[in-house]
């Protein structure tokens, strides 16, 4: 029995009682490896002592004062220590509870600058297909997860969506991956020339494609024509950086890569660890003039804005990241999780594709590698792979819809910087026993 309304009515989950490094321990002493992160949250793992102490001083110091009234010291020092590392060109920071308020902030604050600047007209965002932007209707009306989106439809404001960056199915035969770029950015500039630019808020992406249709990275080139098209059409540039930023890449920023600055970023998962709700939005100082200069206060708010508690825990796993080097972590663990993946399923028939970048990986499971059919979506091949792996000791993120949001299944890793060499070996082996397990429990 439960009071709780899970994400399930059907069963329960596991009852969580401890947390130790890359572990996850149930009530019935069960020991789960967490290969995800839960949703690529939990960067340091679980129990860091430094983010800890920093909770608990911070709570004996001051627990909460609203922004209304206050600023705190923490929050302003988290504020400088994410701008003097930020992408060049951002130069100020609004702390929210989460990615889905992150997004909602960057949506509103985009349109408000419009309206500071003299452009009322723009009313329009642009994002991507098989995309996720977060719950909120503002975030679920930019993102392309069919599934979430279906049931709210009538209730999202109007968007238009373009091609995501999408490689392995999209990319054309003999086609080389600067053309398909190429391609991708010139659907963007007719989409916008179509709508009428002058009509178009800003384009919103993930610079790394997430859980949605399993870590999509950009080809080379791509985000430096999506830009070139933005700053040509007055466009403003949304990256969100929710799942694949904070170091999940292997660069703090995603974009980092890539060569470009966005005009405004949005951040959470890897931003405080998990250890306190938490996420930002990262605003250029063009935005912030303009609404210095005009009205003077961005209309928007929370009750949890700059939570002190909760930006102590981000400074303090942001100061983590640096003093334990894990960045540099992720890039060699990374590389040696995408080489075992490689070397013990990138032969396996129900493995498409092996993709991603540092520890953000994924798996497309496939019906036919040669055709790269998809399974029947009735078989719910990632829901049974998740009960498999669990069974294994092994948490990770399987989803559905991969292609279109009905077809396709994936299962996206995205483990703690903490991970070893043994324990990376570990995930893959149990990763290959479950979907042994899934296959074999799959109709003849």
């Amino acid at each position: 029995m439960t009071a709780i309304l899970h994400r399930a009515l059907s069963h329960l989950p596991p009852r969580a009682v401890l947390g130790e490094g890359v572990y996850i321990t149930d009530d019935t002493g069960r020991q789960y490896l967490d290969a995800c992160g839960g949703a690529a949250v939990s960067c340091l793992g679980h129990g860091h002592p430094a983010v800890a102490q920093a909770i608990r001083q911070q709570l004996e110091q001051l627990s909460y004062a609203h922004t209304s009234f206050f600023t705190t010291e923490v929050a302003e020092s988290l504020a400088e220590h994410l701008v003097s590392r930020a992408p060049a060109g951002l130069s100020h920071a609004y702390f929210v509870s989460g990615g889905s308020e992150a997004i909602e902030a960057s949506l509103k604050l985009a349109r408000q600058y419009f309206l500071e600047i003299g452009q009322p007209q723009r009313e329009l965002f642009v994002s991507r297909r098989q995309s996720y932007h977060g719950n909120t209707l503002g975030a679920l009306a930019v993102g392309g997860n069919a599934a979430r989106r279906r049931q709210y439809a009538p209730l999202l404001m109007a968007t238009e969506q373009v091609s995501p960056c999408y490689a392995y199915r999209d990319q054309l035969p003999g086609e080389s991956a600067a053309a398909y770029g190429e391609r991708l950015v010139r659907e963007l500039d007719l989409t916008l020339q179509r709508l009428g630019p002058q009509r178009v808020i800003a384009f919103v992406a993930e610079t790394v494609g997430g859980a949605t249709a399993g870590v999509l990275e950009p080809v080379p080139g791509y985000w430096r024509g999506i830009r070139e098209v933005c700053d040509r059409h007055g466009v403003l540039l949304i990256l969100d950086e929710v799942m694949c930023g904070m170091g999940r890449c292997g660069s703090l920023w995603a974009c980092e890569p890539e060569g470009i600055s966005p005009d405004i970023a949005t951040i959470a998962k890897g931003l405080g660890a998990g250890y306190q709700p938490i996420g930002a939005m990262l605003l250029s100082r063009r935005i912030y003039q303009a609404i210095q200069g005009g009205s003077g206060a961005f209309q928007h708010g929370h009750t949890y804005l700059g939570h002190a508690v909760a930006c102590a825990a981000a400074l303090a796993v942001q100061h983590t990241l640096e003093r334990e080097g894990l960045l540099e972590r992720v890039q060699v663990m990374g590389a040696r999780l995408a080489s075992g993946l490689r070397q013990h399923l990138g032969g396996h028939p129900r493995v498409g594709d092996i993709r991603g970048r540092g520890l953000f990986m994924a798996l497309e499971l496939v019906a036919d590698r040669a055709s790269r059919e998809p399974f029947d979506p009735a078989l719910r091949v990632h829901a049974r792979f998740k009960q498999a792996a669990m069974a294994r000791g092994l948490m990770t993120y399987p989803m559905g819809g991969t292609l279109d949001g009905t077809r396709g299944d994936h299962i996206v890793l995205a483990p703690p910087f903490i991970i070893d060499e043994a324990q990376i070996d570990l995930l893959i082996e149990r990763l290959g026993s479950a979907l042994t397990d899934t296959l074999a429990g799959l109709p003849a």
